[in-house]
């Protein structure tokens, strides 16, 4: 038995054209706002409570989460946007 060589384009696949980068997902964006959100009223909460007021913690986490949180998401859709 000899060795047989194939051509190259034995089994290689067509070309693909490249996908965008990012695309948009609601349900990603919604996620991703609402986690930096909670994230920043939990840290908010603790800083608080260590602090001696709880619930002042809570509205100051949620005072910077929300901007913060629109902030990520448009950092990370921008180029579907």
């Amino acid at each position: 038995m000899g060795c047989y060589k194939l051509p190259l384009s034995f089994g290689m696949l067509a070309a693909m054209e490249p996908t965008p980068s990012a695309s948009f997902e609601p349900a990603g964006a919604g996620a991703l706002l609402g986690g930096v959100t909670v994230t920043c009223i939990a840290v908010g909460a603790l800083i608080g409570w260590a602090a001696g007021s709880v619930g002042l913690g809570i509205l100051a986490g949620a005072f910077i989460g929300i901007p913060l949180g629109v902030f990520v998401v448009y950092r990370r859709y921008r180029d579907s946007i």
